[in-house]
């Protein structure tokens, strides 16, 4: 969104007329929608913004729930917002820690400032960029007096004695629609040593991505991962009253049932390989990256199925919120013709096809396989002493 665009929308018209507008998903929605604004005489700038908004809102419902129909977003804004069921998480952890008032600097559209917000804290919540930030503000003006916004790069930003601090770099490069990740965190806005600085004087949570080379993650610091809906979406690093005694590693799982986490001062040390048994769990990707899967091995009387793959086996009727659990139908031919050939005698015309420790592209491996049949089973392709294995298997 442009300036331009934007201030056609902040408007009582404009604000209207996104309102009255139907849901626009498809291309030809969009073409439909253009064509008919234009037709009543809007300006190309307000109908833009109408339909690109009507479009943005549609698809922030899975981030937002209904409070995403009354938000504003730019493309690079909603796809790099925390969705709200976890800034509700990170403004519990200020709450606990009794802190009232907190910054977040680089709040983008908004996404956790509401979160804090949400919780009674007092937010000031700052974004370099100007449209993006006149968004943050239209999010944040129902909380009133609560929530401030600020044109403003983080580093400028005079912080109170008692204001924690919640710190969302810019891990891609600038822009409201096609952005690219960074690999630097130098090259991060503000830059990640910048962000390490802050987090040694005041209690600071730092949001990046899942991958971060754990050789960076200051000692003394908690490193906590989330796995939402099966998805590891973030790394936070907690400092000083946010970190919790004790813990240095913590995964957590966020699913429809709720909120589960999985804690430990260090990683935790692996289980033993395991010959294939009756069940395979895979660990949530937090647990992965958590290095708790040793702890995951233990509560399931399971171990990994080869050093270095994080499949872990055994003969024990367990699961837990913290693996996706398979019963082993039967071990099948790893070559594609034999495969096919397997799948089909068994009827099987839906398959889910997960690996680990192999190349291959389940895409391109489906239409190979020419699947065909009313039964459907899952695919686990991994090695396993020193081979490949294909192991046909059910979800519990």
């Amino acid at each position: 969104m442009e300036m331009t665009e934007l201030t056609a929308l902040l408007t009582p018209e404009g604000l209207r007329l996104l309102d009255a507008t139907p849901p626009v998903e498809s291309a030809a929605d969009v073409a439909r929608e253009v064509t008919r604004l234009r037709a009543a005489g809007y300006s190309p700038d307000l109908v833009s913004a109408v339909v690109g908004q009507s479009r943005l809102r549609r698809r922030a419902r899975a981030k937002f729930g209904d409070l995403a129909a009354r938000m504003l977003f730019t493309r690079a804004g909603l796809e790099q917002s925390t969705r709200l069921s976890v800034s509700t998480l990170h403004a519990r952890r200020f709450r606990d820690a009794g802190i009232a008032s907190v910054a977040d600097l680089g709040c983008g559209i908004g996404g956790d400032a509401m979160g804090a917000a949400g919780l009674g804290l007092d937010v000031h919540a700052v974004e370099a960029d100007e449209v993006t930030a006149a968004l943050a503000a239209f999010n944040l003006a129902p909380f009133g007096e609560t929530a401030r916004v600020s044109n403003a790069l983080a580093e400028s930003i005079d912080l109170g004695p008692q204001v924690g601090v919640w710190l969302d770099p810019a891990r891609r490069t600038a822009g409201r629609t096609e952005t690219t990740r960074l690999s630097d965190p130098d090259e991060y806005s503000p830059t990640l040593s910048w962000a390490f600085e802050v987090a040694e004087r005041r209690a600071t949570g730092i949001k990046l991505g899942p991958g971060l080379d754990r050789n960076l993650i200051p000692v003394g610091a908690e490193a906590q991962w989330i796995t939402v809906d099966g998805s590891t979406i973030e790394l936070v690093l907690w400092s000083r009253e946010l970190a919790r005694p004790g813990i240095g590693r913590a995964a957590v799982v966020l699913t429809d049932g709720g909120a589960h986490e999985l804690t430990a001062e260090h990683d935790a040390p692996d289980e033993d390989v395991s010959a294939l048994g009756a069940f395979v769990h895979e660990p949530a990707g937090s647990v992965i990256r958590a290095r708790l899967i040793g702890d995951v091995a233990r509560s399931l009387q399971a171990g990994p199925i080869a050093p270095g793959i994080a499949y872990l086996t055994g003969d024990a009727a367990l699961t837990s919120p913290f693996v996706s659990t398979f019963r082993v139908r039967e071990v099948l031919p790893t070559d594609t013709k034999k495969l096919a050939r397997a799948l089909r005698e068994r009827g099987i015309g839906t398959l889910e096809i997960k690996k680990r420790g192999v190349d291959v592209d389940p895409a391109v491996l489906r239409t190979r396989l020419r699947l065909q049949g009313p039964e459907s089973a899952t695919l686990l392709l991994t090695r396993a002493g020193g081979g490949r294995l294909a192991i046909l298997a059910d979800r519990v």
